[in-house]
């Protein structure tokens, strides 16, 4: 029981790093357009690096100890694009601007009303595409850490360094559309509880129930939010930050977040 307390514990401190990503509101100038529009860039870097370069590798990996190469990629690429769509259905789903009741404030003067809905619908989009992310990589992590405890702080200390600008990305946009920084942490926090939950997935399914995810789940599972992400990432941070900074300082923080999070896939 020490064992399994342990693992939810650094599993848990991993989550919450998403959370206190978006305590980076509370600065001053967090409202700001271009305060605003460098951090959307900087976590669109963070999931396209994470997207591409670690979870759609990893996928390629699990899978293929279930089927040859090229099956393998093609069951990879298949999983992305429909991770892809599925966001991409959600996206239509939700109102679009011109049909939503605006309820935020306007008295900080930096956005119009129909600007506020499309930041609280990128800030809600990002909060699942991450905690969905956030799941198996929590459910990763608890195993590792029962079978190897120095393995499972490795893993929980790389993530909880890239958990970090993910918060941002979730709470930034939520902040400027409603003025409300409970909200906007709140959120962060939110999509960050389900790396906890995927904890207590994993203890429930294989320590109570006897039941096992095997790599072929997983495989198709993390090529499929990263899909999700892509998507985000191109369809919603991209054009907002665009809107509110310089061409020259997208790119730039955009690579920022990409060398942030190669950063802590180093260390993992």
């Amino acid at each position: 029981m020490n064992d399994v307390l342990f693992a939810f514990l650094i599993t848990l401190s991993a989550g919450l790093f998403t959370g206190f990503g978006g305590l980076v509101i509370l600065h001053k100038k967090a409202m700001t357009p271009k305060f605003l529009g460098i951090c959307l860039a900087i976590a669109a870097g963070v999931m396209i690096y994470v997207s591409f370069v670690e979870m759609f590798g990893k996928s390629y990996e699990l899978l293929e100890e279930y089927v040859m190469g090229d099956y393998a990629i093609i069951g990879v690429t298949v999983a992305f694009f429909a991770g892809v769509a599925l966001t991409a259905i959600i996206d239509k789903i939700i109102p679009s601007p011109d049909r939503i009741k605006i309820k935020a404030k306007e008295q900080d003067g930096y956005y119009t009303a129909e600007e506020k809905t499309g930041l609280k619908r990128a800030g809600l989009m990002t909060a699942l595409s991450i905690a969905l992310h956030n799941l198996p990589e929590g459910l990763i992590v608890f195993v590792a850490a029962l079978y190897d405890p120095a393995l499972g702080i490795t893993m929980a200390v790389a993530i909880a360094i890239h958990n970090f600008p993910e918060g941002i990305a979730v709470a930034s946009p939520i902040y400027a559309a409603t003025g409300s920084k409970s909200k906007a942490i709140g959120a962060a926090f939110a999509s960050g509880a389900t790396e906890p939950l995927g904890a207590l997935l994993a203890f429930f399914l294989f320590t109570r129930l006897g039941f096992s995810i095997n790599g072929m789940v997983l495989g198709i599972l993390f090529a499929g939010v990263a899909g999700m992400m892509i998507y985000i990432s191109f369809n919603q941070l991209l054009p907002t930050a665009y809107r509110y900074v310089k061409h020259s300082a997208v790119i730039l923080s955009l690579f920022i977040g990409m060398a942030i999070m190669g950063v802590s896939l180093f260390w993992l």
